[in-house]
């Protein structure tokens, strides 16, 4: 299997989603009721780039559900950029998103809330700047593609195994993908390490059952 041909029919295939953004929409729904019940107050996410669904205003609802029935969620509104930083910045809940170290080829998290501050990184990729170092216990990951036993297909980058080898403790991490990008044949390398689970939006695609 040409991995590099796979990922370039895959991305395209998902730029040319007819319903994507519908997609989207359910992808946030199944984000929202499997984050129901999880203990984690840390979770990296990451800024969505060539079609990949966007999971950061699923994660700031999860942010900001926390604040529900707290003097925040009364806030007055006088202006919503502030309105949102306020919340973001009084929720005991953070989000994280990755900042890479091109020359390390290695990957941290920094706290990011809307409209903070961003800037590109060394691949053009937005990032948070000058925001804090945060640890999450929960990772979404985008997907390329995915595979069965819940491997992933990424951009060959190889980041996304190289943080978890060196994670202590590992986080738990979950794939997002649209349906699109299942690959029932994907077989997966020696090196890969498989995600703990894959969303899409028709529901949990890994673990079955």
């Amino acid at each position: 299997m040409d991995k590099s041909a796979l990922r370039k029919t895959l991305v395209q295939e998902r730029l040319n989603l007819p319903d994507r953004l519908a997609r989207a929409e359910r992808i946030q729904r199944v984000m929202r009721i499997w984050l129901v019940g999880r203990p984690d107050t840390v979770i990296g996410a990451y800024w969505p780039i060539k079609g990949e669904f966007d999971p950061l205003p699923a994660l700031y609802r999860w942010q900001e559900d926390a604040l529900l029935g707290m003097e925040a969620a009364t806030l007055p509104v006088a202006s919503t950029q502030l309105a949102t930083q306020s919340l973001a910045m009084r929720s005991p809940r953070r989000i994280g998103l990755p900042v890479v170290d091109k020359q390390s080829k290695t990957m941290v998290f920094h706290a990011w809330y809307p409209g903070c501050p961003m800037e590109d990184d060394a691949y053009g990729i937005a990032k948070p700047k000058d925001t804090e170092v945060v640890q999450p216990t929960l990772l979404f990951v985008p997907c390329v593609g995915y595979g069965p036993g819940g491997y992933r297909l990424g951009y060959g980058g190889g980041f996304f195994d190289r943080m978890l080898a060196h994670l202590e403790p590992r986080p738990t991490t979950v794939g997002l993908s649209f349906a699109q990008g299942f690959v029932p044949d994907f077989e997966s390398e020696p090196h890969d390490i498989a995600l703990d689970a894959v969303l899409n939006e028709e529901g949990a695609a890994w673990p079955v059952g």
